[in-house]
């Protein structure tokens, strides 16, 4: 199941020199070892659940090594599509633990806080924005840092809007919504669509995505709230039974065979729907496509899951980047040197927001530098208090893979009614927290 993909990664030198005669900056464990050539070579171990990312880490690691001396080797094993929290429970069991890796949530932190090094000293962990280590804190401990922040709704086509006289500024309601979908609906021989949407039923974590849409408002819009609630009560389910029941019928089919790379690379880029529930994490491989796409033609559309006419945007920092406790301390160290580096310096800022084209979650950043409208108009949201929390990382440990999603796709395939749909999840929530 896992596939790694090894490349060269080099440590800092100047750091390196540092830390062979006294502590680290920032409380890192001071290195017993020597200069890097007593040490001799290091090997990491990077998990990551983003397979959209991957070309750009490897693209980050060839910058990283380029302006490095030490002999530092890190594996990238990559599992994804709502797998990822799986294959990493198998690399523990296995004995085969990354040095870093990539935690969905508070739940999977709390899974791995036992082997999770404190943050909290870290150079990286001063300069991330107020409020955002929270997501990966236990016990008042941050166990891990923010690899960035994202954001969700509906991500749509401007350039088909445009097309089709619709304007996205004059969408401040459910009803609005519906009425742009049924006007690009008419008109789609002359706009070249071949459906308004391309939603990836056939991808367990957007049902897991699109949830949180609906349950962020029951939970207060708080992550922690969300992490402690033992209930799921189904508030706003009706509204999204509503926004379900519109998808369907406007969507291309059969929607359960609709995956990732058919919706957004396939259809989404090439101007065949105008609109995917996606978030901003789908901008590097719009680039890889179209590299104007982005910064010409994607907008973002709030979903009005708690009023009628107040539409919100899912944001937050739902990934973050955990160091393994039973690592030796040169090899902690060197996992400490390369997250500082790749936030702090000016060339892994340079990667985060060009090739990466994340949305940082640490100060220090301009907004200009985020390259493309809808990234910066969702840190804007997020900044302004406009957003709704990343609810969908709180479930209990498995229940949207074994619970949710197939009980949403018995509903999309219209073998389970919407009231089975909310008993059946609701009860399973309760049983599974």
């Amino acid at each position: 199941m896992d596939q790694k993909t090894v490349f060269s990664l080099v440590a800092l030198s100047l750091l390196l020199s540092a830390c062979g005669t006294g502590d680290m900056e920032g409380g890192a464990p001071q290195s017993n070892g020597g200069s890097s050539a007593e040490r001799g070579s290091i090997s990491l171990d990077l998990f990551n659940q983003k397979p959209e990312i991957t070309a750009q880490l490897e693209n980050l690691a060839e910058r990283y090594s380029e302006q490095s001396e030490n002999d530092t080797t890190i594996s990238i094993t990559t599992v994804g599509s709502g797998e990822g929290s799986a294959g990493l429970q198998a690399r523990f069991s296995s004995g085969d633990e990354p040095s870093l890796m990539m935690l969905g949530g508070l739940p999977e932190v709390q899974r791995y806080s036992h082997t999770l090094v404190d943050v909290s000293d870290m150079e990286v962990s001063a300069q991330t924005i107020d409020g955002l280590l929270e997501g990966g804190t236990i016990d008042e401990v941050p166990l891990g840092i923010p690899l960035n922040i994202e954001g969700f709704g509906w991500m749509y086509n401007r350039d088909i809007f445009d097309q089709a006289g619709i304007d996205p500024d004059t969408i401040n309601s459910f009803n609005d919504f519906v009425e742009a979908v049924e006007t690009l609906d008419s008109q789609k021989e002359e706009l070249g669509i071949d459906e308004v949407f391309a939603f990836s039923g056939g991808e367990n974590y957007i049902a897991n995505q699109f949830s949180a849409n609906f349950t962020s408002p029951e939970y207060n819009h708080s992550i922690l709230d969300a992490y402690q609630a033992t209930e799921l009560n189904w508030e706003y389910g009706d509204r999204m039974q509503m926004y379900t029941d519109l998808f369907n019928v406007y969507n291309v089919q059969p929607i359960l065979t609709v995956d990732y790379s058919r919706s957004v690379e396939e259809l989404f880029v090439h101007d065949r729907v105008a609109m995917v529930h996606q978030g901003i994490w789908i901008v590097p491989t719009l680039n890889d496509i179209d590299p104007d796409f982005a910064s010409e033609k994607l907008g973002i559309l709030p979903v009005f899951g708690e009023s009628d006419t107040e539409g919100k945007i899912v944001a937050g920092s739902p990934w973050f980047i955990g160091i393994n406790s039973n690592m030796s301390d040169e090899e902690i160290e060197e996992a400490q040197n390369f997250l500082d580096w790749m936030y702090l310096s000016e060339e892994g800022q340079e990667i985060v927001t060009g090739d990466l084209a994340f949305v940082p979650a640490q100060e220090g950043y301009e907004p200009e530098d985020i390259q493309d409208p809808v990234s910066r108009e969702l840190y804007e949201a997020l900044l302004e208090g406009e957003t709704a929390a990343m609810t969908h990382n709180q479930y209990p440990d498995g229940w949207f893979q074994q619970v949710l999603y197939p009980q949403f796709q018995r509903y999309l395939s219209g073998d389970r009614s919407w009231e089975e749909f909310e008993e059946h999840t609701a009860a399973e929530f309760e049983d599974m927290r």
